[in-house]
């Protein structure tokens, strides 16, 4: 059991029965009374965001969320499928608890695959991906004077607003939690 005075943004819990993880939370003191943790609690097998309010010093159940390394193989449409590298076990991850998250895993590459009581709950990504554009219109010779942006797709089909000098073929340095542009990468 954990105390309110554990949280932590990122930290997984078990509230009404179901896992959620701390999206951001806050203390504060109010007058006379007792101080409150304010939270917004996204549980991890729906996506609903919930508010909710403990009181200082409130017990609740920390999930233990094991984070696994495995290799990322294919998807057939339905499935994402990984490998343990130990168990050399193929696990279907579902694209409803992906999410968004499938725009920045390439085949062959490691993810963090959280896991409780080892069932998979979602993934854990880098804060920056390495993707190599498949689409882009060419850079109009001239315009490199100001901050001009144009879409780029990238092999993955994650679409990301980059400088006029990227080219179709270039590698990019993506930011995973916003899905932003962070620099080209040499090939």
């Amino acid at each position: 059991m954990a105390s309110t005075a554990d949280f932590r943004n990122g930290m997984v819990i078990v509230y009404n029965g179901a896992l959620c993880k701390i999206v951001e939370f806050q203390h504060s003191k109010m007058g006379r009374g007792g101080a409150v943790i304010r939270t917004k609690l996204k549980n991890i097998i729906t996506g609903q965001v919930l508010e909710n309010t403990f009181r200082s010093g409130e017990k609740v159940e920390e999930a233990r969320v094991e984070a696994r390394e495995m290799e990322y193989l294919y998807n057939d449409g339905t499935f994402y499928y990984v490998m343990d590298h130990e168990t050399f076990e193929q696990i279907p991850l579902s694209a409803d608890m992906l999410g968004d998250d499938v725009y920045y895993m390439k085949e062959n590459a490691f993810v963090k695959v959280l896991m409780y009581q080892n069932k998979p709950i979602g993934i854990e990504l880098p804060t920056a991906v390495v993707l190599k554009i498949t689409a882009t219109e060419p850079g109009v010779r001239g315009n490199t004077a100001t901050n001009v942006t144009k879409p780029a797709t990238c092999e993955t089909g994650l679409e990301v607003q980059v400088p006029i000098f990227i080219n179709e073929g270039d590698l990019i340095k993506v930011d995973t939690r916003d899905g932003s542009y962070l620099g080209r990468e040499s090939n």
